[in-house]
Formats: structure tokens, sequence, C-alpha cells
């Protein structure tokens, strides 16, 4: 495989080393009021999208569930919720401020079996091949250096018969309600980072990177090049996300 070398840090372009240190520090500039600056972005829209995303994981009671990207941990709360006492859930970030976040909310809800933390880069994955039985990773992707090496990753850990589901902004389909779309993020959600996280910059950029990630087609053409199959994906609120699935078969 030809190694990247440039990559995008929003409308930027880095050296593919650059960008990995500054994500790293933009979520650790945002980590403290992550959670506020989505409910406040999305209008809490996140919290529908993250539970549809869950529901499509088809979660039985003794999985083994990864979590990529996790953060703060809504997505593994939720996954927590469907295991059993067999089941767990790993809490996987590359952002040591972010998983501590996570970890400091599952411990304040009186939770700690079922659950492990990894801080970890989803382009090499520190676990054994065919591990795990279901894996996700919710608006995380976008911020990968190389996408292609981390869904190569991601597919080399899930188990045979296993899925991935990828929740992640996307590409509007409905022409009017795109420039709304655009006004929206590139004039407000920056502000809102200026007034909620006292950090307008680091906002500007999960705009950007929003709009550099990949758009439904090109995605689903990457989980197939990376050996996923029955590769589909589904657009909610009209393609402002979409949910990205693949199995490992």
């Amino acid at each position: 495989m030809t190694k990247q070398t440039t990559t995008d840090f929003g409308f930027e372009e880095v050296a593919a080393e650059e960008k990995a240190r500054r994500v790293a520090n933009v979520f650790t500039s945002v980590a403290s009021e992550y959670d506020l600056m989505n409910d406040v972005m999305s209008f809490g829209a996140h919290r529908l999208w993250k539970r549809k995303a869950v529901h499509l994981c088809a979660i039985r009671k003794n999985f083994h569930v990864l979590d990529l990207a996790g953060g703060t941990g809504d997505i593994a709360n939720l996954i927590h919720k469907q295991l059993g006492d067999e089941g767990r859930v790993t809490l996987c970030d590359i952002n040591a401020e972010m998983l501590q976040q996570g970890r400091d909310r599952f411990i304040d809800k009186g939770i700690i079996k079922g659950i492990d933390y990894v801080q970890g880069n989803a382009e090499a994955l520190p676990f054994e091949d065919n591990s795990f039985d279901c894996m996700t990773i919710a608006f995380g992707l976008r911020n990968v250096t190389d996408k292609d090496a981390a869904l190569r990753s991601m597919y080399s850990k899930l188990k045979y018969g296993s899925q991935l589901v990828i929740l992640e902004f996307s590409k509007m389909v409905i022409p009017v309600l795109d420039k709304v779309y655009d006004e929206y993020s590139f004039k407000l959600i920056p502000k809102f980072g200026k007034l909620v996280a006292n950090d307008e910059a680091s906002y500007q950029y999960l705009v950007e990177s929003i709009r550099m990630h990949p758009d439904q087609n090109t995605l689903s053409s990457m989980m197939q090049k990376a050996g996923f199959e029955k590769v589909q994906y589904h657009n909610l609120s009209g393609g402002v996300v979409a949910i990205h699935r693949g199995y490992k078969l």
C-alpha cells in the first residue's frame, strides 16, 4: 500500500503526520464541552441519530462490541444497555481527554461491569483479529488521517458474519435545504463554539471537515474496497448524516 503523505485538515492541506496532532489539539480543547455543543449544534437531533445507529447494530446480550472514536460515551452507553452479563463494550478513542470524559461518565453512573477503555488509533487498532461481534464509529471517521487504512483495520478486527456501523455527517440530498445548511454551518456553528466552548477555531475546523468527508457513494465504495460486503447506507435528516453498514463475510 502506498503511504499517504498529505491529507486535509478542514479546507487546508497538511502533511499526513500533522493532521493527527492538530485533530488531537482540537478534541483536547473541546472535550469538556463536547456533549453540550453536540446538543446545541444539532438541536438535540444527534441523540436520535445515535439511537437509530445502535438499533441497526442488532446487538445480542453476549456481544463484544467495539465503539471507535467513542469519546464521551454516548454510543457505548446505548450499547451497554442492550448487553447482558456476558456482553462487553470497549470504548476506544485516540484522544486521552475524550476517553477520560467517557470513563468519568460511566463511573458517575455507577457502571463498572461490562465496559473497557482503550486508547488507540483507528488506523492500527490494538486488538487481535476477529475479536468483535459488532463495531461502531460515530462522528469520528472524518477526523481519521488515512480512512482506507482505518477501514481495513476495522475489517480485520471484526469476526466473520459481523458488521461495521458508521454514523457520520454526510452530503445533503435536498437541494433547497443544502443552501440553508451551509449558511447555518459556516456562520453560526463556529460562533456557538466561541460562546459555549470558548473555541471558535476548533468548530470552524469541524464544519470544514464535514464538507471534506466523502459523500455517501464514495464512502460505500471505500468500505467495499476494504473488504466489506452487503454495504448500504441510510440518509437521516435529508442527508445531514448517514448511517453506513457493511459486513465481514
